[in-house]
């Protein structure tokens, strides 16, 4: 049987979107109950080894008296949800491009 949390019983929103580099800074509001949840998750779904590590330390470190500071944030400004700049399509795709199969490799489009 599947004990990983789902989802949205996470304690963290959008944690699969939350940069590996902010991660630290994001779980520090959370009890050793609210990190072993992010760890159960992530060793079903990801378990990517240094998300892992990241919470794993910081479990040790609230076994050994740290306590949880802040609170948790509910948006993530490094993450956008909409999409930026123009949309790719035939008419602002540039030329395609022929690989160098023949011809002058200065000049891949030429033939020899």
């Amino acid at each position: 049987m599947n004990d990983s949390p789902k989802h949205d019983e996470l304690p963290l929103p959008d944690y699969d979107h939350i940069p590996l580099g902010t991660l630290p800074t994001r779980i520090t509001a959370l009890d050793e109950e609210g990190v072993n949840t992010l760890l159960a998750y992530e060793r079903e779904h990801g378990n990517r080894l240094p998300v892992t590590q990241v919470l794993e330390q910081r479990i040790e470190a609230l076994r050994n008296g740290a306590e949880p500071t802040g609170s948790v944030a509910q948006d993530l400004p490094e993450v956008t949800r909409h999409q930026t700049g123009s949309p790719v399509s035939p008419a602002t795709s540039g030329p395609p491009v022929n690989p160098p199969s023949q011809g002058d490799p200065s000049n891949p489009a030429q033939p020899r």
